[in-house]
């Protein structure tokens, strides 16, 4: 694991930026509907090995620190997160009552997961 950024800090950090690009790869062309479907589907997995390149040394490097559920957690926290900016900033989608709700329902169960393992 990389020296330079805090041992825990370092699969969340990745973590972060993985989710990004897979956001991308999987949203982005939403905005591009005019494109022929085989483009997009390259341009997407083009996106997504950046996206691979990220993940799978933060869960690695992140299996030092963390278990493998806390990892998975993480990242569907991560995830949510990501989606929810993209979502509202670049498809200029809102969100509703009901997604705060659901975002806080898993947020709590991510609490019951890193319970006692902080």
């Amino acid at each position: 694991m990389p020296t330079f950024v805090a041992p825990w800090l370092t699969p969340v950090l990745l973590l972060v930026m993985s989710n990004l690009f897979m956001t991308f790869a999987w949203y982005g062309h939403l905005k591009f509907k005019e494109q022929p479907l085989w483009l997009v589907i390259l341009a997407s997995w083009g996106i997504a090995f950046i996206e691979y390149c990220l993940a799978v040394p933060a869960n690695r490097w992140g299996s030092e620190v963390y278990s493998v559920a806390q990892l998975k957690t993480m990242q569907e926290v991560i995830t949510l997160t990501v989606f929810a900016g993209f979502s509202v900033v670049y498809l200029k989608e809102p969100l509703g009552w009901n997604h705060a709700v659901g975002f806080a329902l898993i947020a709590a169960g991510a609490f019951f997961i890193f319970k006692g393992k902080v």
